[in-house]
């Protein structure tokens, strides 16, 4: 009767219309209204909860897209270089080395003063050569060494420029301010608004950005090494803690005799998974690098501090995939004649295994995150090459992204805010996966 004329009408109708008794009078009444009262007001401030959790969130992400979203293009100038060979391989060298350390930036200046022939003092060709970066020197070399038999030729190349001029072009600095308070000149003003009318000045896609490594000038960082230092690192976590998270659980789960000891060792594992990250990074210092002599700054003693940190959140999560197996199928196999350890790897293990799968993506996103434990074990270094083992010295992009932010120059801030938007997407890829993994092999029992 209750249902039925709540489905029909309001429930303080529906209430009213029940027969008169004890919950009718004016008492009851009012501390139904009170009920109902308080009920709206914990929607209220629940939906208040989510409005500034998002409002919050749609702020920071536009923080970060408006500050990173230009470094995805870099400022470009077009010179038509005469790659003479006395500047370059005199006597016909063909030592690499030799090539490399050619005469460049006379080059990359003769090409600026072929366009502006009117600049003469010092101080001026100074200016005009600060328009391109420093790194030019080493790209054209690179192109040289590719292909020798550009020495002799004049070649029309695009290089980047620097970085304040980057910044300038992109109106990333207050253009309007004095001479006296602005990094770029009035007379680099004339030549970049020269140069963009002859169409030899250009933004372009920064290239560089994912696929260089790390570099002391903003205009030419990258983050590939970072990307390639946490692949390595991660794939150690994985196969360190993945095995090790499954038996664990398994055992705990299946085979541990429910004792005093085996609740010690639950309550140890759910407590390791609340210690502090930074607590692993003392751990690995001490054993991993202080006592077994470990390289510092390795992918591979990364992947080990970060496989501590994620065991505990393996195990649980894996704990909870298996004993969401109904009983009925271990009973059902035990009564077909299998043993207790081919009922787990079998039956349980393989319906268990989405579960699974779906902690250990978002642990390893967890751990992919981490900057704490990283930086106790020397992974914040000056790296510059791209590692190619595991024990290579190398670092993470979290780790990166720390160290740029605390760079001075203006250029680093966008590139900051890009590196940070480059790990957004590779964390919500994960959190995809194992969205889609648990969509895919979800069992409804």
């Amino acid at each position: 009767m209750t249902d039925i004329l709540a489905d029909t009408m309001p429930r303080q109708q529906a209430a009213a219309a029940l027969t008169p008794g004890i919950h009718m009078t004016d008492a009851a009444n009012k501390r139904l209204k009170a009920r109902y009262a308080s009920e709206r007001r914990f929607k209220m401030i629940g939906l208040s909860a989510i409005l500034f959790s998002l409002t919050a969130l749609a702020i920071l992400m536009f923080t970060i897209a408006s500050n990173g979203f230009t470094a995805f293009r870099q400022t470009h100038v077009r010179l038509d270089l005469q790659l003479s060979a006395e500047q370059i391989a005199p006597a016909g060298t063909t030592d690499v080395r030799k090539i490399m350390q050619g005469n460049y930036g006379a080059i990359i200046l003769d090409a600026l003063q072929k366009k502006f022939p009117d600049v003469q003092s010092r101080g001026e060709r100074r200016r005009l050569q600060a328009l391109v970066s420093a790194g030019a020197e080493s790209q054209i070399g690179r192109m040289i060494v590719a292909d020798p038999s550009l020495i002799g030729q004049t070649i029309s190349v695009w290089l980047p420029t620097s970085s304040d001029i980057d910044m300038f072009v992109k109106r990333q600095v207050d253009t309007t301010a004095p001479e006296e308070e602005r990094r770029v000149k009035d007379s680099q003003v004339r030549w970049l608004d020269s140069l963009k009318a002859s169409g030899d000045l250009d933004l372009q896609f920064n290239l560089r950005f994912f696929t260089g490594a790390d570099s002391r000038e903003p205009e030419l960082v990258g983050v590939w090494g970072g990307v390639v230092g946490s692949f390595y690192t991660l794939l150690v976590t994985l196969l360190v803690a993945f095995p090790l998270g499954i038996m664990a659980a398994i055992y705990l789960e299946e085979f541990a005799p429910k004792n005093h000891w085996t609740e010690l060792i639950e309550v140890n594992i759910n407590n390791l998974a609340a210690v502090p990250s930074i607590v692993y990074g003392l751990l690995g210092l001490a054993v991993f690098i202080g006592f077994f002599g470990m390289p510092r700054s390795a992918p591979f003693v990364g992947g080990l501090v970060l496989a501590l940190m994620s065991l505990p959140v393996m195990i649980i999560a894996s704990r909870a995939a298996l004993r969401a197996v109904p009983p009925s199928i271990r009973q059902a196999a035990l009564g077909l004649g299998a043993s207790p350890l081919q009922v787990v790897l079998h039956h349980v293990l393989p319906l268990a295994m989405p579960g699974i799968l779906t902690g250990t993506i978002i642990a390893m996103a967890h751990a992919l995150g981490e900057t704490a434990p990283l930086l106790m074990i020397g992974m914040v270094a000056f790296i510059v090459d791209i590692p190619t083992t595991p024990v290579d010295a190398a670092t993470v992009l979290p780790v990166q992204i720390f160290m740029w932010a605390d760079s001075s120059e203006r250029g680093f801030v966008e590139k900051t805010s890009a590196a940070i938007i480059v790990l957004l997407v590779f964390l919500l890829l994960m959190n995809l996966a194992a969205i889609l993994l648990r969509k895919k092999f979800e069992r409804r029992w």
